[in-house]
C-alpha cells in the first residue's frame, strides 16, 4: 500500500530498469518523485522505442531456480515488492527454468505503472548536470555526454568503460524446423514442445562457421571507442570469443550438453539455441550471440547455421560503449555518493550487471533515498543476501581493476562445513532468505516471506 505523501521530493534520472524501480519504491514510501527520461528528446544507439524499461540486449532475466544465484536474487526482490519483477511475470514467455519476457509487453507494463502512479511525475527531458537536490542517478550505460561530464567533474574520477553487444532476432517462420528442433536441455529428447529451438551442427559445419566468424568484417568503432576496446565477459561478442580458440564456442554458448538431435538420436557436436522473444512466438533471439559484425556479414555468416539458411533477421546484432563509474571509490554500500549523502547511484552505471541486478540496485537506492528524506537511516543489506553481496562487491572491490559484476554465489564466503555444490547452493539460498526476512523485520522494511520463499518450498519438496 502506498504511504502518505510527505513534504519532500526526489529526482530520479533514467527510465531504465534501475530508474523505474527506484522511482516506484520511493513513491510507494510516500516520496514525490520526478523521473527524468531523455528519450524521445534524445535517443541512444541501442534503443528503438520511447518506452521505459526497454530491454535492448537479451529478453531473458535469468534463472528462476532459487538454488541458482539469479533465482535467489529474484526471490529476495519478490519479497521486497519489486515492481519490475511483477511486470516481468505478467509479460513472461516460455524459457524453461528462466524468466524471459516479451520486450514490448514488458516495457508497456512498466511505462503504464510509472505513468499512473500518483506520486510520480514522468518528465521527458535530458538532465545535463547533477542536480543539487536529493537525486538518484540511474542513467545507465549510455549516459549522455553532458551528464557524464557533470558526474566526472563532481567526482574527479576517470570513467571506466567496456563494450556491450546485442544479439540478432530471427523471424520464427523463416527457421527450417526440418533441421532445427524444439528441446530444453536434459529433457528426455522425446518432447516436441521444448522452450528453445536448437540448430545442431556437425564438426565440419561448426569449423566452417568458426572460420567465417574469424574472417567476417566487423563494424568500425567510433573514434572515441577505439582508445581501449576491452570487452566485459558477460556480453562478449561471438566473433571475439571465437578468437580464443577453435573449441571456445563449442564449450561456451554453443555447448551441446543435454540436447539430442531427434533426426539421429545423438548429441550434436555444437548447437545454436534460439529463445522466444515475444508472447505470440513470432520472434526468436539467438542465445548468447552478441556480435559486432557488419550487418551484411551477419546475414552471410549466421545463415551458415543449419536451420537458418533462409532466416530473416528482424534485428541485427550491434555493439556500443557501456560506461560505469569507479563505484568502489565513489559509493557507500547504501549506494550513496561518499561525499554527498543525498546523491545515490544505481543500475549499470555503478557496475552492476544483468537486468535483475540493475533493478535490484534501483530498489535499494529508492528505499534508501526515501528513508533519508523521512529522517531514517539508509540501510546496508546483509552481505549474506544476494542483494547485499552484490552491492558490497561493487562498493568494496579493487578500484584499480574494477569490472562489472552480476549475481553469483562466488560473492559469498564458503561455508565452514564441507558440502557438495548443489547442497552448498541450497544452503546459501536458505541462509540468504532467512537473513533478508530478519533484516527487513528489524528495519521496518516491507517484506513478503510467502512470495519470496514460494519457489524455495517447491524445490525442497521436489528434492525430498
Amino acid at each position: 500500500m502506498t504511504q502518505k505523501l510527505i513534504n519532500q521530493s526526489l529526482t530520479v534520472i533514467g527510465g531504465g530498469l534501475a530508474g523505474t524501480e527506484a522511482a516506484w519504491q520511493a513513491a510507494e514510501l510516500g516520496i514525490a518523485v520526478k523521473l527524468y527520461e531523455m528519450r524521445p528528446q534524445r535517443t541512444t544507439p541501442a534503443h528503438t522505442t520511447n518506452h521505459l524499461a526497454e530491454l535492448v540486449c537479451s529478453n531473458s532475466l535469468g534463472s528462476m531456480l532459487p538454488h541458482k544465484a539469479p533465482g535467489l536474487l529474484k526471490a529476495e526482490l519478490r519479497g521486497l515488492g519489486s515492481m519490475i519483477l511483477e511486470c516481468a511475470a505478467k509479460a513472461a514467455v516460455p524459457a524453461g527454468s528462466s524468466l524471459a519476457v516479451d520486450r514490448d509487453v514488458f516495457a508497456d507494463l512498466v511505462t503504464d505503472k510509472i505513468e499512473s502512479h500518483p506520486h510520480i511525475e514522468l518528465i521527458r527531458e535530458e538532465v545535463t548536470a547533477v542536480p543539487d537536490a536529493p537525486t538518484i542517478i540511474a542513467s545507465g550505460p549510455l549516459t549522455s555526454n553532458a551528464l557524464t561530464e557533470s558526474i566526472s567533474q563532481l567526482s574527479g574520477q576517470e570513467y571506466l568503460y567496456f563494450y556491450d553487444a546485442i544479439s540478432p532476432i530471427v523471424d520464427h517462420e523463416t527457421i527450417n524446423m526440418e533441421i532445427a528442433f524444439r528441446q530444453s536441455r536434459y529433457d528426455n529428447g522425446e518432447q516436441e514442445d521444448g522452450d528453445y529451438i536448437n540448430c545442431p551442427m556437425t564438426k565440419e559445419e561448426y569449423l566452417r562457421f568458426h572460420e567465417a566468424l574469424l574472417t567476417g568484417e566487423k563494424i568500425t568503432l567510433k573514434e572515441f571507442e577505439q582508445e581501449d576496446p576491452h570487452f566485459f565477459e558477460g556480453c562478449m561478442p561471438i566473433e571475439e570469443m571465437a578468437r580464443r580458440g577453435e573449441k571456445a564456442l563449442a564449450f561456451g554458448p554453443m555447448r551441446p550438453v543435454g540436447l539430442i538431435d531427434p533426426r539421429n538420436g545423438k548429441r550434436p557436436y555444437a548447437v545454436v539455441q534460439l529463445r522466444q522473444d515475444n508472447l505470440v512466438g513470432s520472434l526468436y533471439n539467438i542465445v548468447g550471440f552478441q556480435t559486432n559484425l557488419r550487418w551484411g556479414e551477419q546475414k552471410r555468416v549466421l545463415r551458415l547455421i543449419p536451420g537458418l539458411e533462409e532466416a530473416e533477421f528482424l534485428r541485427y546484432g550491434m555493439m556500443h560503449r557501456n560506461t560505469y563509474i569507479n563505484a568502489p571509490q565513489l559509493l557507500q554500500p547504501t549506494l550513496q555518493y561518499r561525499n554527498r549523502t543525498d546523491l545515490f547511484f544505481a543500475g549499470q552505471i555503478i557496475g552492476v550487471e544483468g537486468y535483475m541486478g540493475n533493478a535490484a540496485s534501483g530498489l535499494l537506492a529508492g528505499i534508501n533515498a526515501a528513508r533519508l528524506l523521512k529522517n531514517q537511516h539508509p540501510v546496508i543489506m546483509p552481505t549474506n543476501t544476494m542483494l547485499g553481496a552484490l552491492c558490497n562487491y561493487v562498493t568494496h572491490a579493487s578500484s584499480n581493476d574494477f569490472q562489472p559484476m552480476k549475481a553469483n554465489f562466488g560473492l559469498f564466503p564458503a561455508p565452514q562445513n564441507k558440502m557438495g555444490k548443489s547442497e552448498r547452493y541450497r544452503w546459501y539460498s536458505e541462509r540468504a532468505l532467512t537473513a533478508m526476512r530478519r533484516f527487513a523485520r528489524t528495519n521496518g522494511i516491507r517484506y513478503d516471506r510467502t512470495v519470496a520463499e514460494a519457489n524455495l518450498a517447491e524445490e525442497v519438496t521436489k528434492n525430498r
